[in-house]
């Protein structure tokens, strides 16, 4: 196996015995980074500490990323020109901040038996961010309330993006494994290296 000590320094091919015992001289452990190549890659380090790092990149990671929210803008039927400006302004602010929204006209009392009012509120809000959304779930009643969603509209690099990942089977990375010692078979011949051992399979009946 092909050996890179603690200090990132190429050792070269050795057998495993020696790289173990180069790892335990300086109290780390032996890990396979590169079970893939030939001869497979091993590296002298702390595997508790890596681990422990590797998760809290991943958490870190995590933790920054935008996830997308449904927000809820509610309009009236008999929306005045002020009012239906700041929703507007509203509405395009969560949409550029990649968010969904969910627009709702409420009616009161009489007003449900003029819908075609709701109906052209939402289609006038469609058409103020036709520039930046795209109509999700067409307008449509509930009760007392006219509902249609708006997504984020996507770009050109982005439906590419897309396609893209589609066409392509996605692929787990494979984690570094540490290194334990195995005894040489009755034939003889160089101990291998591997991961601790998988639990058993049941036989099937």
């Amino acid at each position: 196996m092909r050996v890179i000590d603690e200090n990132g320094v190429q050792l070269g091919i050795i057998p495993t015995r020696e790289a173990m015992a180069r790892a335990d001289e300086v109290g780390l452990q032996l890990v396979e980074v590169n079970p893939k190549a030939q001869p497979p890659v091993c590296k002298i380090m702390d595997y508790g500490k890596f681990k422990y790092e590797t998760a809290k990149r991943d958490r870190e990671a995590k933790k920054h990323q935008k996830t997308s929210e449904l927000k809820e803008v509610k309009f009236r039927p008999k929306t005045h020109t002020h009012d239906f400006n700041v929703k507007a302004r509203l509405v395009r602010r969560f949409i550029e901040d990649g968010d969904k929204v969910k627009l709702v006209v409420q009616f009161r009392g009489r007003e449900i038996t003029h819908p075609e009012t709701g109906r052209a509120i939402l289609e006038r809000v469609c058409k103020e961010m036709a520039d930046c959304a795209q109509v999700m779930q067409m307008a449509r009643m509930e009760g007392n309330r006219m509902n249609m969603v708006l997504a984020p509209k996507r770009t050109a690099d982005q439906n590419q993006r897309r396609q893209s990942r589609r066409s392509q089977k996605p692929r787990e990375p494979r984690p570094p494994r540490e290194v334990s010692e195995q005894r040489p078979p009755s034939g003889g011949g160089a101990p291998k290296a591997e991961a601790a051992p998988a639990p058993a399979e049941k036989p099937a009946e």
